[in-house]
């Protein structure tokens, strides 16, 4: 594999952080840091920070979804079994067993999407979209997902199963429990 460039070290160091600390809590002195590059390197490859949190949201995307959808596919046999799985690999997540492209398991910090979207709150705002398009990508997954599996109004059924993961990660990350999952499948299956 070659190496990383600047703009990708960039990237990854900020993604950390954000993860870690927000998005508004962490400056431009931390990543640069973190990142082991100067300022003028960063805005060779970024205008703002905000393009910056941008990528750092892309990377996640990618990521979170590769690792999410490959995780449900090795967990299930059945493509039912694959679809009710999307609650074990949230249940790894939350207990900081998840390895999400990083190579090593990242502590769960709830999600990077969902407090993107509130810190900029405005619909309109790009990384708003970016996050709201994240979890459309997920909808959409899960849907061919049950489409594959044959379950009944596969579309409303992702939506459903969608909304439960949403209540099991704000669960998890306001209550440190990670049981949430496990509630929450229990909920999926009677669905099912």
């Amino acid at each position: 594999m070659p190496p990383k460039s600047r703009r990708e070290e960039l990237v990854e160091a900020a993604l950390r952080l954000f993860l870690r600390d927000g998005f508004h809590a962490t400056g431009i002195a931390a990543v640069l840091v973190a990142a082991d590059v100067s300022k003028m390197t960063l805005y060779h490859h970024f205008q703002s920070k905000e393009e910056l949190i941008q990528a750092a949201l892309e990377l996640r995307d990618r990521r979170f979804r590769d690792w999410l959808f490959t995780r449900m596919r090795g967990l299930g046999g059945t493509p039912r079994a694959q679809v009710l799985a999307l609650f074990d690999a949230l249940g790894e997540w939350f207990r900081g067993e998840a390895v999400i492209g990083t190579g090593e398991a990242e502590a769960f910090r709830g999600c990077p999407f969902v407090k993107a979207a509130a810190e900029y709150a405005d619909l309109a705002d790009p990384i708003h979209k970016l996050a709201a398009d994240h979890k459309k990508r997920i909808v959409e997954t899960l849907g061919e997902m049950c489409h594959a599996a044959d379950l009944p109004e596969p579309e409303r059924l992702a939506r459903r199963l969608a909304l439960l993961k949403e209540g099991a990660i704000a669960d998890a990350t306001i209550s440190g429990d990670a049981t949430a999952a496990a509630e929450a499948k229990l909920m999926a299956v009677r669905m099912l």
